[in-house]
């Protein structure tokens, strides 16, 4: 079993620009587009531990600011268990991570996220 410690210095740029991005947009009070890149953002990084916690934890943290409690009460236990998946290597795939889909589900990798993959030389969930 292949244990995950450390996002790929490769892929470590494009994580930051969605995060970036997230910030951006979330202080332009452009709601819907900081989530998208907070979803993004959860996808390229939940095989490894810190980054996806870190990205439950804005979640939660937005969560919080738009008062959705739903939200809130859903990245909880992603945020207690996500990195310590990530670490051995259990994730659902492609899961956008928000409290809006179910916590276990795979789901498609936007053709976006695959080219940056592609464009850092890494496999999802490498």
């Amino acid at each position: 079993m292949k244990l995950n410690t450390r996002m790929p210095k490769s892929l470590q740029p494009f994580f930051e620009e969605e995060l970036n991005q997230y910030r951006f947009n979330r202080n332009q009070k452009d709601l819907r587009t900081a989530w998208h890149h907070l979803e993004r953002a959860h996808i390229l990084g939940q095989a490894y531990p810190w980054q996806h916690s870190y990205v439950h934890w804005k979640m939660l943290l937005f969560g919080i600011h738009i008062k959705n409690y739903k939200e809130i009460i859903g990245q909880i236990p992603r945020l207690l268990v996500g990195g310590v998946k990530s670490f051995v290597g259990h994730i659902p795939v492609g899961n956008t991570g928000g409290a809006n889909v179910p916590p276990l589900k795979p789901m498609a990798i936007p053709d976006e996220i695959m080219d940056i993959f592609k464009k850092a030389g890494v496999k999802p969930l490498a």
